[in-house]
């Protein structure tokens, strides 16, 4: 299981506070047209927490490198890579490396009964196993392509990354649902984004009910 303890964190962890994820794999049993057939809309799901490989294959599919010159799993304008990954779950908050495959933690505690308020109530927020949260850095983009089409190729990126991290979902048996239902500003509060960091996605996955 995920190892969500204190002193369970404490092993093998470099530097404190940094969970190294497992190599995520590069082939699986479902294939693409299997994965983009059965995706649908999951708000139900059992209780249990996601493994460390389970979690490893979602970051990696949304945010992942995959060559030598550091491009990733979904395109980006100019390989600017305004996006950040977060994670939620019942041990506390975490932001994803996507250079080391790592988990850094932000914040030890259950996050999910606050983020469930800030979401509007919806209940796939408390039932998911994580939550997943794309988050953007608009200046990382508009620095190249200015404030209008930065925007938009942000927007773009953050749909690419979630449809990746929605089929990897299916191809690991689990469920996920995309939300963009929620009070920003909460949100942001609440997962102690930086300044210059504004939240997308909130993306609740967990094995279907």
């Amino acid at each position: 299981m995920f190892p969500l303890r204190v002193r369970e964190m404490q092993q093998n962890l470099d530097p404190p506070g940094t969970i190294q994820l497992p190599a995520p794999a590069r082939s699986g049993v479902v294939s693409l047209e299997e994965a983009l057939a059965q995706r649908r809309s999951v708000r139900e799901f059992l209780r249990g927490e996601l493994t460390p490989r389970q979690l490893s294959q979602l970051l990696w599919a949304a945010q992942g490198i995959t060559s030598q010159e550091g491009h990733r799993t979904a395109p980006s304008a100019g390989a600017l890579y305004p996006l950040e990954m977060y994670v939620v779950v019942p041990a506390g908050l975490y932001h994803y490396t996507p250079l080391r495959h790592q988990l850094n933690l932000v914040s030890a505690g259950d996050f999910r009964r606050p983020l469930f308020r800030a979401a509007l109530e919806q209940k796939a927020i408390i039932e998911a196993s994580a939550v997943f949260v794309i988050a953007a850095v608009y200046e990382r983009t508009a620095q190249k392509y200015g404030p209008a089409r930065g925007e938009r190729y942000v927007h773009l990126e953050a749909g690419h990354a979630a449809q990746n991290l929605l089929l990897e979902a299916v191809a690991l048996g689990l469920g996920a649902v995309p939300m963009g239902a929620f009070q920003d500003a909460e949100v942001k509060k609440l997962l102690e984004l930086p300044r210059n960091y504004e939240p997308l996605y909130l993306i609740p996955v967990g094995t279907p009910r």
